[in-house]
């Protein structure tokens, strides 16, 4: 499948920032199951600085901006050849032990009924049956609802509420794993459409967790399945701040707006 990705991030401050800098995880990850045929992101008026390739694997880009400024666009245009690889990571170069993702966060600590929905896990012949049922089981516990939480919702929260989006999916998933022994983490990139093969106009996460013998697998509460040729891959983290595509800090005073687009366009080949 091609994918055609059209995300623009929208920054506007009410003072004008005397300065801006921003770290980035907007590049497709490099493994099986996704090519990247063409990328480019741009900064308005930013400049351009160091770029690594961190433990995880993941591409993290520096860029800056000199104020004084009202707004920066970034904007993110692509396209990537996509296959199904039945959810399972493959070709993906990291260095960070997986024992690193079984450590809680704000957004995921083990409180609330997050420990009763963790024991769904628990009498599976194998840890990868162990997984499946936990991915079931928050799918099943958390109803996509937009607009019920917001970006700084915990796991306990969303699930308290029983109602959440997609990155309430993950935080909830990544903290039951967790609490069964299984490393996780979340994952954040796009999507073409949802599970009734409708368009997915917003960018996407989803959780991967790590199966001994097996590696990395993706796991989507939000939509009930793997990761298959509809997904683009672009980093992982603990919870969605530490995958966050976009990091930064601004010198400035009054308050800040952000406004994100994106749309993901399925082409033939």
């Amino acid at each position: 499948m091609l994918l055609m990705i059209d995300h623009l991030t929208l920054y506007r401050y009410e003072t004008p920032a005397r300065g801006v800098v921003q770290s980035h995880r907007l590049m497709p990850s490099t493994c099986a199951g996704q090519e990247v045929v063409a990328w480019e992101v741009t900064v308005s008026g930013g400049v351009k600085g160091g770029g690594f390739r961190d433990g995880a694997g993941d591409w993290v880009q520096g860029w800056s901006v000199t104020g004084p400024v009202s707004e920066i666009a970034v904007q993110v245009r692509g396209k990537v050849a996509t296959s199904d690889t039945a959810g399972v990571l493959r070709g993906h170069r990291e260095t960070i032990s997986p024992e690193v993702y079984l450590v809680p966060t704000a957004a995921t600590a083990l409180t609330g009924a997050l420990p009763t929905l963790a024991k769904a896990g628990q009498g599976q012949a194998t840890v990868l049956g162990a997984a499946h049922e936990l991915s079931c089981a928050v799918t099943q516990a958390v109803a996509y609802q937009p607009g019920t939480t917001h970006a700084h919702t915990t796991a306990a929260e969303a699930l308290a509420l029983g109602a959440g989006v997609c990155q309430d999916h993950a935080h909830v998933l990544c903290a039951v794993a967790r609490a069964n022994q299984i490393p996780a983490r979340y994952v954040s990139g796009y999507l073409s459409s949802d599970a009734q093969g409708a368009g997915h106009e917003a960018a996407h996460a989803w959780a991967e967790l790590y199966i001994v013998g097996l590696g990395w697998v993706g796991f989507d509460p939000a939509n009930a399945c793997c990761p298959d040729a509809r997904y683009v891959r672009l980093g992982s983290g603990l919870d969605s701040r530490d995958a966050a595509p976009i990091r930064g800090s601004a010198r400035s005073t009054g308050a800040e707006w952000l406004d994100v687009t994106v749309a993901v366009q399925a082409m033939q080949q």
